[in-house]
């Protein structure tokens, strides 16, 4: 295809592979962002097999090495030292399955919004969006202070599940959580390659995740984070954190080390989740990526790489398919079913770690996480962390 003028809205992981991908490709791309300069929101997450192959794609994986942790296990129980509720290994999958690597949500960003930078590809910020118009076969972006830019022959959505170039649609889920970037703590007794959780019952559950060192600090750290519903935030606001700290010890005593860091509510950050999938990702030159297209909960692990995957599918579809709209069905036919398997799977699994539920985890703690053990549940479970379930590299020759 030839040349095009593609805007990208949002500079999340999305948003900034997207645009690094499609200049690489020689198309002139511009960023709008909304706030007076880019920046990340969250703490931790992990890359999974899936979006390493796309940075992998980018020339961006030795930084993601460098920045990251390697974590080859997620491990948890029902208590401190009761049944085990999961075990999942990377090896599993033998040498297909590879590692997930724990990253700050600085990191990534960094590393994205520097391989942008590096490029030269155009970032307008300051610019929030408030809608979008077809003119033709070509779009106007429409900002909040009335102020237009375009026309574009492609306008690239990533603007997350809160989107207002695409019609509200989903539900907001009952448990958010807590998050907090803390230094790691060597001795305590966690392990250094894996994320470990704890849970009782499906209504709490606490998690530690090594993230590497993030930009501006000289030592690895953690995320921390804590389930809570997100009707409850407020109370646990007011009550403060002395009863909170000592809840929390009463799950996981190992914990200690990472409290002690927290002296004030502000060093937590309350994370809210949806499950969405918008119905019509594609429109007339437009294409919704990322949140934008679909949302759901983290207990898969699967938000910025699915997001990479599209970003990947997008350039994949607009070099090798004649016409703008033609490219964008085109990208929706590479994830659609990837995507819709994982929405599947994260409602599936969301009520069994988060919910108001007595009988879930009681079949978890007693007849899931024991038979999860097993072969083949143990490969299973693997490729279902790796994102690899469904093969959504294979079609994108990653």
């Amino acid at each position: 295809m030839g040349r095009l003028d593609i805007a990208v809205a949002g500079c999340g992981p999305a948003g900034l592979a997207v645009a690094a991908l499609l200049h690489r490709d020689g198309h002139r791309v511009t960023l709008f962002e909304r706030f007076d300069a880019p920046k990340p929101v969250g703490s931790g997450l992990m890359i999974q097999p899936t979006g390493q192959a796309v940075l992998r794609a980018l020339g961006l994986e030795e930084r993601l090495l460098a920045a990251g942790s390697r974590v080859g296990r997620l491990f948890g129980r029902a208590g401190e030292r009761g049944p085990v509720v999961l075990d999942v290994r990377y090896a599993a999958l033998g040498a297909r399955g590879g590692f997930g690597v724990g990253i700050h949500r600085a990191s990534l960003f960094a590393i994205l919004h520097d391989a942008v930078r590096e490029a030269g590809v155009p970032v307008e910020t300051g610019r929030p969006i408030a809608a979008s118009r077809i003119d033709g076969a070509r779009r106007w972006l429409r900002f909040e202070d009335g102020g237009e830019a375009g026309p574009f022959d492609l306008v690239v959505d990533t603007l997350g599940a809160r989107t207002p170039l695409a019609p509200p649609t989903g539900r907001a889920l009952a448990y958010g959580a807590l998050w907090a970037s803390l230094d790691w703590p060597e001795g305590a007794g966690f392990d250094a390659a894996a994320l470990e959780q704890r849970y009782h019952r499906a209504s709490v559950m606490a998690g530690v995740l090594p993230i590497g060192t993030p930009p501006g600090r000289s030592a690895p750290q953690a995320a921390f984070f804590w389930s809570l519903r997100a009707d409850r935030l407020e109370q646990w606001r007011a009550a403060g954190l002395a009863p909170w700290k000592a809840e929390v010890l009463r799950l996981w005593p190992l914990l200690a080390p990472l409290l002690d860091q927290i002296e004030v509510p502000e060093q937590l950050t309350f994370a809210r989740y949806a499950h969405r999938t918008l119905p019509a990702p594609a429109e007339p030159a437009m294409i919704h990526l990322g949140d934008a297209w679909h949302s759901a909960s983290p207990q898969l692990g699967q938000g910025a790489n699915m997001a990479l995957v599209d970003a990947f599918a997008l350039a994949l579809a607009l070099r090798t398919t004649a016409g703008v709209n033609a490219a964008i069905e085109r990208a929706i036919a590479l994830r659609r079913r990837h995507v819709l398997l994982y929405q599947w799977l994260t409602a599936l699994f969301t009520p069994v770690y988060q919910s108001d539920s007595r009988v879930l985890p009681f079949v978890r703690d007693r007849m899931v996480g024991p038979l999860s053990r097993l072969w083949p549940a143990t490969r299973i479970q693997a490729a279902m962390v790796s994102g690899l379930i469904g093969d959504p590299l294979g079609p994108l020759g990653l």
